[in-house]
């Protein structure tokens, strides 16, 4: 996802530059935005953080730093540079979160969940067999015309 937008302007007003020579204007990644410094054409920040999307640098710069982000994209393959973009970035939110634990407390918090609900699923799946076999013993008794009240009443009469 790179994102460059060149526009070109013609002076024709009375400056020192000569009408025939066009002014590229370059508007800069978000990054050398918030950094305040001059975004190039190589800018190794470019691709992965649009001018439009402020907060996903300032999130990772908080926790990373923008020394360590560069170097960082600068030693993978650009293959693989907008998945640890997306890394750095949700990293970052869990930190901020969590600054203990970050990713791994949530993690954490999911296995928890997870366990949780395999449990309850577990105790659901014990609770349908009861009813299941219940249903099939009260089947079973009227198969053979058998009546359970009138048995179990003669055991309580005598």
């Amino acid at each position: 996802m790179e994102y460059t937008h060149r526009t070109t302007f013609s002076s024709t007003s009375n400056s020192s530059l000569s009408p025939s020579l066009p002014t590229t204007f370059h508007i800069p990644c978000a990054a050398c935005k918030i950094l305040r410094r001059r975004c190039t054409e190589k800018c190794v920040l470019a691709p992965y953080f649009p001018p439009t999307e402020p907060l996903k640098f300032v999130i990772a710069h908080k926790v990373f730093g923008a020394s360590n982000i560069v170097k960082a994209l600068q030693e993978l393959p650009e293959s693989r540079r907008a998945d640890a973009v997306s890394s750095m970035v949700y990293e970052a939110h869990a930190r901020i979160r969590d600054p203990v634990y970050g990713c791994a407390g949530a993690i954490s918090q999911l296995q928890k969940q997870l366990d949780d609900l395999q449990t309850e699923l577990a105790m659901t799946q014990a609770k349908l067999l009861l009813i299941r076999c219940q249903q099939q013993y009260e089947q079973n008794l009227e198969n053979t015309g058998f009546s359970a009240d009138i048995y179990f009443s003669s055991f309580l009469d005598s």
